[in-house]
């Protein structure tokens, strides 16, 4: 299978008044396409500076990020940005949806920053997506006319419209309740199996990680175990 992503002896610091507070420490982990992993781990762990890492939202402090094929610490902020918008999609917990536009507008979204695509293109693109996670009729409505497993699906639809290569979520289901969390995470499967969609999310809800094929540990900043179905436990 082809790597997608390639993280090699990666630290990451960040100062704090005349302190310098290390979030990853010396972490390697490779990822390949079409996995359905989940970073681990307590809080204060390293999940969400891992996950900004991957996503060229920030850089390491040393060692090296590689993204599709492309060494992050070498690219400039054009190519940072470019990456993101071409190959990444985000999902946050606290959904991210321009509150002023309609749904069909929050998903549209990414597709006018690309450029590429006529108006007909980008309406059928949107419309294909919003029907496979199921809101076609919601289409119209502003977010705060939605649910939050509602809001979640539109935040899906717009990270898939792009047609990533990797798809990355921060606590997708933090802020829903068990059994819509349940459904989201099942939507994520089913897109993941169907489009073969690399998806890489951080929880620390066990329920969640439980479902992932692939399961990567965080402990202070430092891998603590690699569970794959397929592939004998890393410790």
């Amino acid at each position: 299978m082809t790597c997608v992503v390639s993280i090699e002896s990666v630290s990451k610091d960040y100062p704090l008044g005349k302190l310098v507070v290390p979030a990853l420490k010396s972490v390697d982990l490779t990822i390949e396409a079409g996995e359905f992993t989940t970073i681990a781990g307590p809080s204060g762990s390293g999940k969400t500076t891992l996950l900004n890492l991957i996503g060229c939202v920030d850089v390491p402090t040393s060692g090296s990020v590689t993204v599709v094929g492309q060494k992050t610490e070498k690219l400039n902020d054009t190519e940072l940005t470019k990456l993101r918008l071409h190959e990444l999609g985000f999902i946050f917990q606290s959904f991210n949806l321009i509150p002023v536009l309609t749904m069909f507008q929050n998903v549209e979204f990414p597709l006018l920053l690309q450029g590429s695509l006529s108006t007909k293109e980008r309406r059928s693109r949107v419309e294909g997506i919003v029907e496979r996670v199921g809101l076609t009729e919601y289409m119209k409505h502003r977010p705060n006319e939605l649910s939050g497993g509602q809001r979640q699906r539109v935040a899906i639809a717009r990270a898939l419209v792009t047609k990533p290569s990797i798809v990355l979520a921060d606590e997708p289901t933090a802020n829903l309740d068990s059994g819509t969390g349940q459904q989201i995470i099942e939507l994520m499967k089913e897109i993941n199996q169907r489009e073969q969609t690399t998806f890489i999310f951080s929880t620390h809800d066990h329920r969640v990680i439980e479902q992932a094929r692939r399961q990567v540990y965080l402990e202070d900043g430092e891998v603590s175990g690699d569970r794959n179905q397929n592939k004998p436990e890393v410790q």
